[in-house]
């Protein structure tokens, strides 16, 4: 059997048993739309977390990214699972003990303000969007090569599937459907990890055989031997950083505390029945993403490898059919500059203009031909996308194999699409309607909004996979310094200072919000040419620029608060009882019961 039609089955009966738990566990009220009626186990939760976590910005780009810049990639790995850290001991279980539905939500009460709620909701709906626009590029990525259609058909069929469940099922049919897409994508990414493991080296342990020697007999360890071949090609050593130690920091940093910060994370606190359950699911979390990131680094390596020793200096004629079948995509494109029918891979970029789809080949056979060729020798455009979706055939693995990896990264996109477009969804229909505008509507109708803006934002973030503003997992930092900048100081001060007061932490989310956006708009779209380290303020990429952000938004709502009126007694008396370790949903209950006596 071909691997379009296993692709069509694997894909198929994942999508039918999506859709089948979102029928079988519809919503059918505000509390199981939102949180799942706060029922879910830890274990359970655990597993949907590192659903919702491990996006395709995980699951088909950071490999791709590390197996590019090499050691560099590590801030990925670094930022990404130490803010599970801050996440579990700083603000899970008191954001679990408030009981809310939302992040806007905690911040409206806790700060007293609607225009405080107003500006969390821009926040939620700005990082977010920013988010989805990274896992609705995966989706068209992988029906464009494995189903075979154009990557916009792609999104909008994985816009169709999200729509179904997400819409239906609100947080209680996502919750039970991201526990089947992280076994699906879990086991997507670990059997080619695994079998490509035992064939370059021998070790089935990837993590192992990421630093054993290769099986071939020549007793080259594989990473001495990526080196040098990164070196042969021009290429600086892939085991050293070419990054600067500051940037290094301020992107882990971001990462990090950007992680802390995402509302589609954070809102799965407020699905498990208790305040403790907040701190396991954590933990549980912790142990299933760490399963695929430690992974990452040998797929990285593995594919890099490949790669090079398959497709450098090899007749076109000659060249495997997956490099034919990526280039079908628009994804790969070479041109062959002297004219010897071979491809040359070395350091520098291939092209300068933008690429054009021609109905028929080049002299030697190309299938994508470009405006202008750049003068040096590289003759190979790679999209880092696709090196964890190529790897299984470039390995020369099984059909099954290649369509189980089809299936993951599916299973990976659509899991975070969901719980990022609910966030949107709960921050339109319950924070902006529910709690400002319309105050009177019914459970019914709020319902009815949860959907009605669920669906607005799957358009909108479908437009995005189609125009995308950089790879997945470059889109997806910047949503993290998004989160960092605007979020995590609001939330962190709103636990831990009583004195934090409401114009504090609106001028400080707005602050924080404005400068890390701008700063990204303008090196990414107003002046892309001039986005280079000696332009950089500190020699901060926009990649690790929501750190400064945060610090930025820490100051001046310190600042601010010190220079008006200090929070009511009761919202003090709510930021101490939020903090003590009682039964769930205590601080609510006892803040409800200050305002009204």
């Amino acid at each position: 059997m071909d691997v379009q039609t296993l692709t069509f089955i694997f894909v198929g009966v994942t999508f039918a048993v999506y859709i089948g738990i979102a029928i079988w566990s519809r919503a059918g009220s505000t509390d199981e739309c939102y949180v799942a009626g706060g029922g879910v186990s830890p274990l359970a939760n655990g597993m949907a977390t590192a659903a919702d976590w491990m996006s395709a910005a995980s699951f088909i780009s950071m490999a791709g990214i590390i197996s590019f810049v090499g050691r560099d990639g590590s801030v990925y790995l670094m930022g990404w699972t130490g803010g599970y850290v801050l996440l579990a001991l700083l603000l899970a279980p008191y954001l679990r003990k408030f009981g809310k539905y939302t992040i806007p939500d905690f911040v409206g009460d806790r700060y007293y303000s609607n225009v405080a709620r107003f500006v969390a909701v821009v926040c939620a709906i700005f990082v977010s969007f920013t988010y989805v626009a990274g896992q609705m590029r995966g989706v068209g990525i992988v029906f464009s090569r494995f189903l075979e259609v154009e990557i916009t058909t792609g999104v909008l069929i994985g816009m169709t599937i999200v729509f179904f469940y997400a819409v239906l099922g609100g947080m209680k049919g996502i919750t039970y459907t991201q526990v089947a897409q992280y076994c699906v994508l879990i086991f997507a990414f670990m059997v080619p990890a695994i079998f490509i493991s035992i064939l370059m080296t021998g070790n089935p342990v990837p993590q192992l055989g990421f630093g054993s020697v290769l099986a071939d007999g020549s007793g080259t360890y594989l990473l001495d031997k990526l080196d040098n071949l990164s070196a042969e090609l021009g290429f600086g050593a892939y085991t050293a950083g070419k990054k600067s130690t500051i940037d290094v920091f301020f992107i882990t940093a971001a990462l990090m505390i950007g992680t802390a910060g995402l509302p589609h994370v954070i809102v799965r606190f407020f699905t498990v029945p208790k305040v403790r359950d907040a701190r396991l699911s954590a933990g549980y979390a912790l142990v299933f993403i760490a399963i695929l990131y430690t992974t990452a680094p040998a797929v990285a390596s593995f594919a890099r490898v490949n790669l090079i020793q398959t497709v450098n200096n090899a007749q076109y004629a000659e060249t495997p059919q997956w490099f034919k079948n990526w280039e079908d995509t628009n994804l790969i494109a070479w041109v062959d500059k002297n004219k010897d029918g071979k491809i040359q891979y070395v350091a520098g970029k291939a092209f300068a203009g933008k690429p054009e789809f021609t109905a028929g080949r080049g002299e030697s056979g190309e299938r994508l031909l470009f405006n202008e060729v750049n003068g040096n020798g590289n003759e190979l455009y790679i999209d880092r996308d696709i090196m964890v979706l190529a790897n299984p055939e470039i390995a020369g693995l099984p059909a099954w194999v290649i369509a189980l990896v089809a299936a993951g990264g599916l299973a990976a996109a659509l899991s975070t699409a969901a719980g990022l477009l609910l966030v949107i969804s709960a921050s339109i229909s319950h924070d902006l309607m529910k709690k400002i505008f319309l105050p009177t509507i019914t459970d019914k109708q709020e319902l009815m909004f949860a959907r009605f803006s669920a669906a607005l934002a799957i358009s909108i973030a479908g437009y995005f996979g189609v125009y995308p503003p950089g790879f997945v997992a470059q889109v997806v930092a910047f949503a993290f310094g998004l989160a960092a900048s605007s979020f995590f100081p609001v939330i962190l001060m709103g636990i831990f200072s009583k004195r934090m007061n409401k114009e504090g932490a609106i001028s400080g989310m707005i602050t924080g919000l404005v400068f890390t956006a701008g700063y990204i708009i303008y090196f990414k779209f107003v002046n892309p040419s001039a986005n280079k380290p000696e332009n950089w303020w500190f020699g901060i990429s926009p990649e690790g620029i929501g750190t400064l952000g945060m610090v930025f938004n820490f100051i001046v709502a310190t600042t601010v608060s010190r220079l008006s009126p200090e929070p009511p007694k009761e919202v003090q008396a709510l930021v101490d009882n939020i903090r003590i370790p009682q039964g769930a949903g205590s601080a609510y209950h006892h803040h409800q019961r200050k305002i009204s006596g």
